[in-house]
């Protein structure tokens, strides 16, 4: 799971920037960086709780 998330993440950036999600608070294409922040701190939980 935790080699998964940032593959996740890189190809949902990719795609924000090739055409915006639409999400609420992604509408433009220089938002791709709150899925970053989003895919960090899912990585982070799934640190803290694999042990």
């Amino acid at each position: 799971m935790a080699k998964i998330l940032p593959l996740l993440g890189v190809i949902l950036m990719v795609l924000h920037i090739v055409r915006p999600l639409g999400l609420p608070g992604l509408r433009r294409r220089r938002d791709f960086w709150k899925i970053a922040l989003v895919m960090l701190a899912a990585l982070g939980m799934t640190a803290l709780l694999r042990e």
